[in-house]
């Protein structure tokens, strides 16, 4: 996946403009991938435009942010009471029409969709299935579902003018389950704040800084422990190879329902001495874990657009393993094919975790692997992408 520049004939797309961003929760106190691709896509754009950024559970009063933060409800209140919280707080605090509107979130987006003016153009970034997560995460009645995708995704969907995918993989999602023609959307990569990321840390001091081991292979990822994540087929992967690969370690980062459960199964795969779950890691210690590693591995089995950790580990210069599953492959393919497993099973997991830890496939190097991440997915670039978009509907970026 390469970035181009999108090519469009309308100059006043370089013009300051206001734009109107709907998203979830406030990264980082909702650090999720959502709301933190909002976060860096929203500053960046406020060094050219007006932005304002309606969420819920956004900060009333944040200091020096150069965005105006709305917020539309408490992230505490039940579903529906959110929902029109968000509507009622949204028309009182309209104060001027945008240049154009970006959404990023169908809950937060259908209670406001008759509100928003109808002659600004609005683009939908497309961050997943929202619905099917939701069912193979938690499981839900079918009642449920078909009132969440049909009632607030379909509809809200209906309403959008544009709309923005991180790979081709979610295009084909958005195109197949929504019915959304191929010349409204738009495929633009995720970015990587690569000021943060970056690998400015040695390996051992990187493993000093988190008093990790000096002496072990260490493998590294961090998740939402639910099961779509594959953290379990990644324990059985490990479990497989640890006799060949005695001093193998693994770092499991996150918090999830699945916790006790994974712990269990480590447990009984006789992986204590192997792996060690760290818990939610503070953001600002990601780039010190990503530096600390030999490899980043993101097992997923299903919905994974994008792959946000790849590049962050890129960026830091650590490789990354990963499954073959939505946008992942599409990162990795033009840069290190070897690493992408054959499947999503545990065996190919184990099959290519060794083949790296043992230098028998490709393994780029840290300075590659930085590159890479920088020319592709720096936020500055993605940024400019997006907001040509929104503001110009310029042709879909070639990748």
């Amino acid at each position: 996946m390469r970035v181009e520049s999108v090519k469009g004939s309308d100059n006043n797309i370089f013009k300051p403009a206001s734009i109107l961003c709907v998203g979830a929760g406030w990264f980082p106190k909702t650090p999720g991938g959502l709301e933190r691709y909002v976060y860096e896509l929203t500053h960046k754009l406020a060094a050219f435009d007006r932005i304002e950024l309606c969420g819920v559970g956004l900060p009333r009063d944040e200091n020096n942010s150069p965005i105006k933060l709305t917020n539309l409800a408490s992230p505490d209140a039940p579903i529906w009471n959110r929902m029109w919280s968000c509507r009622s707080n949204f028309r009182a605090s309209r104060t001027f029409t945008p240049d154009a509107i970006n959404l990023h979130f169908a809950l937060y987006s259908f209670p406001i969709l008759d509100l928003l003016p109808k002659q600004v153009p609005i683009t939908f970034n497309f961050h997943g299935p929202w619905v099917s997560e939701s069912v193979q995460e938690s499981g839900e009645n079918k009642i449920s579902i078909l009132l969440k995708k049909w009632l607030i995704e379909q509809r809200t969907y209906n309403r959008c003018d544009r709309f923005i995918v991180l790979s081709k993989a979610f295009g084909n999602i958005l195109h197949q389950k929504y019915q959304i023609p191929w010349d409204k959307i738009h495929i633009i990569p995720g970015g990587v704040n690569t000021e943060k990321f970056q690998p400015n840390l040695s390996k051992t001091g990187a493993r000093e800084a988190l008093g990790w081991p000096q002496d072990r292979q260490i493998l590294f990822t961090s998740r939402r422990l639910v099961h779509r994540v594959g953290i379990d087929k990644l324990l059985d992967a490990v479990a497989a190879i640890k006799s060949r690969n005695p001093d193998i370690w693994l770092a499991v980062g996150g918090r999830g329902s699945m916790l006790e459960t994974l712990v269990s199964q480590a447990t009984e795969l006789g992986l204590d001495n192997h792996v060690k779950f760290i818990g939610f890691l503070e953001d600002e210690l990601l780039p010190v874990a990503y530096q600390a590693a030999d490899l980043s591995v993101m097992p997923s089995q299903a919905f994974e657009g994008f792959g946000l950790a790849l590049v962050e580990s890129l960026a830091c210069g650590t490789p990354v393993v990963c499954t073959p599953v939505g946008g992942m492959p599409e990162i990795l393919e033009p840069f290190s094919p070897d690493l992408i497993c054959a499947s999503t099973t545990s065996s190919a997991i184990a099959e290519t975790l060794e083949q790296a830890l043992l230098k028998k496939i490709a393994v780029p190097s840290p300075s590659q692997c930085r590159e890479y991440a920088t020319t592709n997915f720096d936020w500055s670039k993605i940024a400019l992408l997006v907001r040509a978009v929104m503001l110009g509907g310029a042709g879909s970026p070639k990748f």
